[in-house]
């Protein structure tokens, strides 16, 4: 396990050439529909709301279901029902604070979303929330393997042109921050939604009016700290 100043170091140290962005809890607060659903669902199969609420965050819906091997159950069927239910609820959805003026201030070129959500859904979840998609965008439907596989990462940093060790994951669950570090990357993570802080090694904040990003001469980027 790395310390938390080496990896804090890092991330204000160095130039990178792409941040690569979850979505829900990471630049749009969807907390609220998540857990409404997710809930029901849980609910109606005999599994405790609680905890099983505490492992569903940042991975695609079939391999929850999947992961929880409730006998008798149609996964994809399952997962249509959940996407259903969550593309008819954006009620509460917003972003996370900073998140799009953050955001207006990368180049077009050097930014990207990869999320768990299948594309409809995300689309329908930036909206709500005020904002707009990038030209590279890696969604649930896009991938083989969904995180903890850095799959979707990667394919963000490739259609970008940057090497995965020159990219900062922005992530708010275990399961992307794990794909992040796998793929070499650095991490920095969102804890706003978090009901508890995450204890991690990496760079955590609770918005994005806590860093700024700095563009250099060669177009790379720079994480700065807000922070006196």
């Amino acid at each position: 396990m790395h310390s938390k100043v080496p990896q804090q170091n890092r991330i204000f140290s160095q130039d990178f050439g792409a941040f690569l962005f979850d979505m829900d809890g990471t630049l749009v607060n969807s907390i609220a529909v998540v857990e409404r659903v997710w809930r029901e669902w849980a609910v109606a199969n005999g599994i405790e709301p609680d905890a099983f609420l505490q492992r569903i965050h940042g991975m695609r819906a079939s391999e929850v279901i999947r992961r929880e091997a409730v006998p008798g159950l149609d996964i994809d069927a399952e997962a249509d029902m959940i996407l259903r239910a969550e593309m008819d609820d954006v009620d509460g959805i917003i972003q996370i604070p900073g998140a799009a003026e953050f955001l207006a201030t990368l180049p077009a070129s050097k930014w990207a979303i990869v999320t768990s959500a299948v594309r409809e859904l995300a689309e329908r979840r930036l909206a709500a929330a005020g904002i707009t998609p990038p030209a590279v965008m890696i969604c649930a439907d896009d991938v083989v393997n969904g995180k903890p596989d850095p799959e979707g990462y990667r394919k963000a940093a490739d259609r970008l042109g940057v090497a995965p060790e020159m990219c900062v994951v922005f992530e708010d669950a275990p399961a992307g921050i794990e794909a992040g570090e796998r793929m070499g990357a650095a991490v920095v993570v969102i804890n706003v939604t978090h009901s508890h802080p995450m204890e991690t090694s990496h760079l955590s904040i609770g918005g994005y009016g806590e860093v700024s990003a700095v563009i250099g001469e060669n177009r790379n980027l720079r994480l700065t700290s807000n922070k006196a």
